[in-house]
């Protein structure tokens, strides 16, 4: 390997431990925001969240492979934006759907429920269709990753710090609805420090190789937004759903894809680069789409 794909960014273990204790309490912090209602409406009407999640699993992934083989991009670029596709929602999506109009309480059930099933979700795609392209596939067969120690390590970063924030909420509902607002931010606001300190200390390859993911996130995060839109569309979901769909297959948990590239690929350059800008790329267009869209009124049947 050469250029982007031979390089190693510098995370110590220590710095590693420290990310996934600030994405265990970003995701506690999201989950005093979940309720046992939001699973029922699951129960009670399943079709938009099946549709949601059809889009976010099966769709993404799908187009993603295809955007890989026209575009060509280095092997560690198309691992990191397999990995980015096999991740579930990430945590701004519900304030993104919120701001541009659309079905909030599907945007929370359709997040929620990808985040759980991410436990199983995540390997088995990014296994899938990591093995379908070959280039990709050489280092998924050169890294050996078990897939039993990636369920672990999904389930300990996303699944107990779920259980924790909805036990919380669950047992003392009113100190969860004082503090989860204030640690929302500041859990996000931690992240996003970490990210910059994390990009200041590679600087040197940050400069030298993004401009080798730039166009490819562009190209790979505008597709999530329109398939998941076009997904709910051709489901006949009404415009407020769609966009809510929309929301959920192209805000992705580039947090969780960039601690799996240093758990299990050694922080590979290319990899952990796209999952890197992919999580300061799509706050932006995510936020651009969603303001664009709040000023679009709604049609008054929901539907067109």
């Amino acid at each position: 390997m050469s250029g982007i794909d031979a390089v190693r960014l510098n995370f110590s273990p220590a710095t590693l431990h420290l990310l996934n204790a600030i994405l265990g309490i970003v995701m506690f912090g999201v989950a005093l925001d979940l309720k046992s209602e939001d699973f029922r409406r699951v129960l009670e009407r399943p079709r938009p969240v099946l549709i949601g999640l059809t889009g976010h699993y099966l769709v993404f992934p799908a187009v993603t492979f295809l955007l890989v083989l026209v575009i060509k991009p280095p092997p560690s670029v198309a691992l990191g934006m397999m990995l980015v596709a096999s991740c579930p929602a990430g945590n701004i999506s519900n304030f993104l759907v919120h701001l541009a109009k659309g079905n909030t309480a599907l945007s929370v059930s359709i997040s929620s429920t990808s985040t759980v099933l991410a436990v199983v979700a995540t390997p088995l795609v990014l296994r899938f269709w990591g093995s379908m392209y070959a280039p990709t596939r050489a280092i998924l067969r050169a890294v050996a990753v078990d897939p039993v120690e990636m369920f672990v390590t999904i389930f300990l970063l996303l699944g107990l710090p779920l259980v924790a924030g909805m036990f919380v909420q669950r047992r003392w509902p009113g100190f969860a609805d004082r503090v989860r607002v204030p640690m929302k931010r500041l859990s996000i606001g931690i992240f996003v420090a970490f990210l910059v300190l994390a990009l200041a200390a590679n600087w040197q390859y940050f400069v030298k190789y993004v401009g080798r993911v730039v166009v490819a996130v562009f190209l790979h995060n505008a597709i999530a937004l329109t398939t998941g839109y076009w997904t709910a569309a051709a489901f006949g979901l009404p415009v407020r759903d769609r966009r809510a769909v929309s929301f959920e297959v192209g805000i992705q948990n580039s947090g969780l894809g960039l601690i799996l590239v240093f758990t299990f690929f050694g922080g590979l350059g290319g990899a952990a680069i796209v999952a890197a800008w992919w999580g300061i790329w799509h706050v932006i267009a995510g936020l651009s789409l969603a303001t664009y869209w709040s000023r679009r009124p709604l049609p008054p049947s929901g539907v067109a």
